[in-house]
């Protein structure tokens, strides 16, 4: 039996992997380290509340077998440029030195299709720049997943999404080879492709959209 630790489980990806790591015998404890106490009772789970700005408090929680990375936000939810770096890019490359110097092995990690360093998107840049210095830390099992576009139920309402995803859905009837990657993707898959790739001995580091359906559909 193995812990998981859970970082954004109230995000579309987050809450449908909480619900999955729930469910799934493999887990008999599943760590969620949130801001606001969420309305949850199951004997599995263990709430840790932070307001995740002294991350040294949090370092004799991160602890377990499995840690799952999933909290992002947007430019109109965080204005602040020095805010908007903290959160998509300070807290994964901390927390994550954090869980590898407690030993936890596995380090699965949500970025976006598209990440790159020197991507003239900040967003895609932040992403990018965290991806490089997770593959440093020398994890024995790191998973970066780069989903296309999600098809699910947000709690926030996204215009570029509820207009681009019934496009991308047509367009996506005509891709073949580098371009199914772009097809949007439930994120139902996503979660079942993350918890397949948390069980280790994965011989790559970096799993696009097309390859996470085919895990997750599986």
């Amino acid at each position: 039996m193995k812990t998981a630790v859970l970082f954004g489980s109230s995000g579309l990806i987050g809450s449908k992997l909480l619900d999955n790591l729930i469910n799934n015998n493999t887990y008999n404890k599943i760590k969620i380290f949130v801001r606001k106490l969420p309305s949850i009772d199951n004997v599995k789970v263990e709430v840790i509340n932070t307001d995740f700005l002294d991350l040294d408090t949090l370092k004799e929680k991160l602890t377990g077998d499995d840690c799952f990375f999933c909290i992002g936000t947007t430019h109109k939810d965080t204005p602040d440029k020095k805010e908007y770096r903290r959160i998509e890019y300070d807290l994964p490359v901390q927390l994550a030195k954090i869980a590898k110097f407690n030993s936890i092995s596995n380090f699965i990690y949500v970025s976006s299709i598209g990440a790159n360093p020197k991507a003239s998107s900040t967003y895609l840049k932040n992403k990018g720049q965290v991806e490089e210095e997770l593959k440093k830390i020398g994890f024995s099992n790191l998973s970066i997943i780069q989903p296309s576009f999600l098809v699910g139920n947000r709690k926030d309402f996204r215009i570029v999404e509820v207009l681009g995803i019934p496009v991308m859905k047509f367009l996506s009837l005509f891709f073949f080879g580098g371009f199914k990657k772009y097809t949007p993707i439930k994120v139902e898959i996503v979660v079942n492709a993350m918890i397949k790739l948390a069980s280790g001995n994965n011989s790559e580091q970096t799993y696009l959209s097309d390859k996470l359906q085919e895990l997750g559909s599986n």
